[in-house]
Order: structure tokens, then C-alpha cells, then sequence
């Protein structure tokens, strides 16, 4: 169905909007949760926040592939030395007008501890996140925009290239329907 196919139809306009407001309760609440736990954690057991800067493939499920290029940034604050969450705002760029803005918090789980304060060279991970997605496209001379409910889950791992600096291959699947591949350039503040 060309560029935007069945994934702009999906959902009915009374769904989307609540979907649309799930997303921003589910954003909000964790950014709030985040908040009102880290300054409870002693600073000693966690590291220190990150920001991470992403780009990548990703491929949208319609009556075939749509591809899309992907550039995203986000920062994480650990609750446990295993744990973190934060925001992640990730712009797409599809075929012709196609672009799409997915801004999700979300919630990461390291699978292996750090070795006393330092981080393995290795750290495999999963990832979770909730939050919005808008698609934007043009069509006959007019843009169409819808904002929705989105998900992202998947994992990765984070290789350590010095105790701050790490690159992450990672791959995720997500609402809107799509798969996502790419590499995080990450650095811990200190």
C-alpha cells in the first residue's frame, strides 16, 4: 500500500488516543518512579549516569518491508548497580516523506554485576521501554500526522572500549510493528 500502508490505519481514532495516553502515563510514571527512588540508593552502589547516542536499521511491517535509517539519543540513571532507566528520543527516516518520532522511557536490566565499581568489559542486556510514536508522511499534497501509544523491548550488549566509553550492537522489536538493529555509542559521566 505504498509508503504508509496498513500501519497508519491500525488502530481506530478513539484507540489511538488512549493509547496515546497510556504512553504518556506509562512515560510519566516511571520518569516520576526514577526520581523519587535514585536519591534513596546509595551513590557508592551505583554507577554513574550515561548518555548514549544510537543509529541504525529499522524495518516496519507492512505488505512489504518499509526501510528506515535511525538516529537516536537517551541517557540512563541507574536505580542498582543492574538497573537504570531514562528517556529515549529516536527519529526515523523512511522513503520519501516517511518519518516517524518515538520518545520512550525505558527501563534496562544488565544481566551480569560489575566487577566491584568498574563495569565488565562485556555486559549483556535487556531492554524495555514504553512512551509515544508519531508517523508523519505527505500524501497528495498534504502531510498526515498520527501520535500513538509505543513500545520497545529488546537487548544488546554494552563492550566496554574504556571504564567510561563503551559501543552496544543491539536489537529490538517495538510498536508501531518494526524491528530495529544498530549500535550505541555510550559514555558514562563520572
Amino acid at each position: 500500500m505504498g509508503n504508509c500502508g496498513t500501519r497508519s490505519q491500525a488502530l481506530s481514532p478513539g484507540r489511538k488516543k488512549k493509547a496515546a495516553r497510556a504512553g504518556v502515563l506509562i512515560v510519566v510514571a516511571t520518569g516520576t518512579l526514577s526520581t523519587l527512588l535514585a536519591p534513596h540508593l546509595p551513590a557508592q552502589d551505583r554507577p554513574s549516569m550515561a548518555l548514549e547516542f544510537s543509529s541504525g536499521w529499522a524495518g516496519f511491517a507492512d505488505d512489504s518491508v518499509i526501510h528506515h535509517g535511525v538516529f537516536a539519543g537517551g541517557a540512563r540513571f541507574h536505580l542498582t548497580p543492574r538497573v537504570s532507566v531514562g528517556p529515549e528520543l529516536v527519529y526515523m527516516v523512511g522513503p520519501g516523506n516517511d518519518r516517524d518520532l518515538i520518545l520512550t522511557c525505558n527501563l534496562t536490566f544488565d544481566l551480569l554485576r560489575p566487577h566491584a565499581t568498574r563495569p565488565r568489559r562485556v555486559t549483556p542486556y535487556l531492554l524495555v521501554g514504553g512512551g509515544l510514536f508519531q508517523h508523519r508522511n505527505r500524501f497528495v499534497g498534504q502531510t498526515f500526522t498520527h501520535t500513538e501509544g509505543a513500545f520497545t523491548g529488546g537487548g544488546g550488549a554494552r563492550i566496554f572500549l574504556t571504564d567510561r566509553l563503551y559501543i552496544a550492537p543491539e536489537a529490538r522489536v517495538g510498536w508501531e510493528l518494526h524491528l530495529r538493529a544498530g549500535a550505541t555509542l555510550g559514555v558514562r559521566l563520572p
